[in-house]
């Protein structure tokens, strides 16, 4: 890969970096500027309208009005520049983010997902996927809870290899999209609220809210009565009682609802902010045209006349920025002799019951796109990236110069290695430190990224569709009253489970049964393996325990041995961390030891 091609991304966001900061920092400026006139001119008003009282009118009641007019236009002006600002504020921050992975410090900012983790999953902590440093971490760019979600539903769960597919064609239309991917990640002022759950779901699937019928109709014709007689008594056309009989039929038909309109108009208020964000992201979809079949699918969704979300969601808005207007102290009696507050309540209700599912379909298509834009990122990031060729199910792995996704470019040592063919165990001996956990995560999570449609760290990967189970990282729980060893053999029980029940099983086991004795580890890991590749499994197991390799041994041309090794040089240990056929055949356990401090007697090395 060239130079050029590799640096692209720096470039791409350094310059657009820089313009913005400019810009942000003009604005911040004329914001300022602008609300210094703005105080200036409410001052003047304010001097002016004494003067007018003290004159009993004149020319100052003239300045005043063309100070009110003035203030007002001030005050529109001054709200498009805040809204100016703190659009380019985000667009700043996406940028330095955007830096930020590229220079390996994006362990400080975004969301971890830490929300996700599940314990029991088979390989979701030990490939490190969620929580601080984490590869969720490293490539959510969501901005709402439905593309977080969505994403992380992609890491834990491999999809079939069409869906992929469709993915795969998606991301590589989107990577070269950046003003789009840019624009998603800062077009809506609101982000999630809560990170933890989503209200419009829960929201659109409630029980109804009892109105009937005719609740609606009278609530407008007792409004359009109320607005008549009043009138007609003002202008002395009918008695006072008129409008007073009026008023008494639509404080009766208010009261008989108000629970209900209440309930209604206080449960929309969260929802509306999410749809408000999800129709902000889709008007912005929408101006894109879109080659790959699911992102003109999910296009075809949102748009379609009456039915479209954006004008739905725009419908709601307007009925809901009413019923707020009604806590205004000017507008309230006015809302009132309409009946706006059952009229509103009435209506959101309706709106409510007919878009029904509709919405949560919108936000699970907005979840979807911004899930594939994490991914897109992370391609546009990482050019030396390549998408995966999906294979059926249980062919084998193919990798060629594979390496670990979160790992910088100069640190990144690739190796190349086939399983699952013929060869159903590789055993990867290997000193401390030697990079065998490194080796075992790069395999999984390059796999998770294959399976959730993304490009991977590798020059060439072609990949059968297999259920990981991996025991990297468990750990003892004192609470609990469980072992590091108890967790794990509940772990490979859950792997063994998934074999026996039919699946194509891919397990990465680090350091196999390490917290019990020589003896039982030997007998222990011989039958665990033996069983594994007879239900049909495949993996790559690491060690530092020689008697382990014998297992490989065993299962002839079913198993292979590999191994990673250090060189002691000038007292200090170096590691290559590439994989070679065999054994390794020096242990640096001693030497590390005496690297630390550790006194170790010459006559027992």
């Amino acid at each position: 890969m060239t130079v050029e091609r590799q640096d692209e991304p720096r470039r791409v966001y350094q310059a657009q970096l820089d313009q913005t900061r400019a810009q942000l920092a003009d604005e911040s400026a004329r914001f300022a500027r602008v609300g210094l006139v703005r105080l200036g001119v409410f001052v003047a008003g304010v001097v002016a309208s004494v003067a007018a009282v003290l004159a009993r009118g004149g020319v100052a009641t003239w300045i005043v009005a063309g100070l009110a007019v003035g203030f007002i236009a001030l005050v529109v002006w001054h709200e498009r520049i805040a809204r100016r600002r703190g659009r380019l504020a985000r667009s700043v921050a996406y940028y330095e983010r955007g830096v930020a992975r590229l220079e390996h410090r994006w362990r400080d900012g975004g969301d971890d997902g830490v929300r996700f983790r599940s314990e029991a999953h088979l390989y979701a902590d030990d490939l490190e996927l969620f929580g601080p440093g984490s590869l969720f971490q490293y490539l959510s760019t969501a901005g709402t809870e439905g593309g977080a979600s969505t994403l992380a539903d992609w890491l834990l769960t491999p999809a079939p290899a069409d869906v992929i597919r469709e993915r795969q064609e998606a991301v590589g239309e989107l990577a070269g999209k950046h003003e789009l991917r840019h624009d998603l990640a800062v077009a809506a002022p609101e982000v999630r609220e809560v990170l933890d759950a989503s209200v419009l779901r829960p929201w659109l699937a409630s029980p109804p809210v009892p109105f009937a019928g005719w609740i609606g109709p009278a609530a407008m014709v007792v409004a359009a009565s109320n607005v008549v007689t009043t009138v007609l008594a003002l202008a002395g056309q009918v008695p006072g009682i008129v409008p007073a009989v009026s008023y008494g039929v639509g404080v009766a038909l208010a009261l008989a609802v108000r629970d209900r309109v209440r309930r209604v108009l206080q449960s929309v208020d969260r929802p509306v902010r999410e749809l408000r964000v999800l129709a902000t992201l889709v008007d912005r979809a929408r101006a894109e045209t879109f080659t790959s079949g699911r992102l003109a699918a999910l296009a075809a969704s949102w748009y379609g006349g009456a039915g479209s979300a954006v004008l739905q969601i725009r419908r709601l808005e307007r009925l809901t920025d009413l019923a707020d207007a009604r806590r205004n102290q000017l507008f309230a009696p006015l809302a009132a002799l309409l009946m706006l507050g059952t009229q509103l309540g009435v209506a959101v209700e309706r709106w409510r019951q007919r878009i029904g599912t509709g919405a949560a379909d919108w936000r699970d298509g907005v979840g979807e796109l911004e899930a594939l834009v994490s991914l897109a990122t992370f391609a546009f990031e990482q050019p030396d990236t390549s998408f995966p060729e999906i294979r059926g199910v249980g062919e084998p792995i193919e990798a060629a110069g594979l390496a670990h996704p979160l790992l910088p470019a100069d640190r990144a040592i690739r190796n190349s290695l086939t399983l699952g063919g013929e060869c159903r165990l590789l055993m990867v001996s290997g000193s401390n430190m030697s990079g065998k956990s490194t080796l075992l995560k790069a395999i999984g999570t390059n796999l998770v990224l294959a399976y959730a449609g993304a490009p991977v760290r590798a020059h060439r990967f072609g990949a059968g569709q297999w259920a990981l189970g991996a025991s990297l990282v468990l750990r003892e729980s004192l609470l609990e009253g469980r072992s590091r060893f108890y967790a794990e053999i509940l772990r490979l029980r859950d792997i063994v489970a998934a074999a026996e029940a039919g699946q194509r099983v891919l397990f990465l086991l680090d350091e196999l049964l390490s917290g019990t004795n020589s003896h039982d580890r030997a007998i222990g890991a011989h039958g665990i393996l033996h069983g594994l590749v007879d239900l049909g499994a495949a993996g790559v197991v690491t060690t530092h325990d020689l008697a382990l390799t014998e297992s490989a041994v065993r299962l002839g041309v079913r198993a292979q041995n590999w191994h990673l090794e250090d060189v002691l040089v000038d007292g200090q240990l170096e590691f290559d961390y590439h994989l070679k056929p065999g054994v390794v055949r020096r242990s640096n356990a001693l030497a590390l030891m005496k690297a630390v401090g550790l006194s170790v007697p010459n006559d027992l090395t």
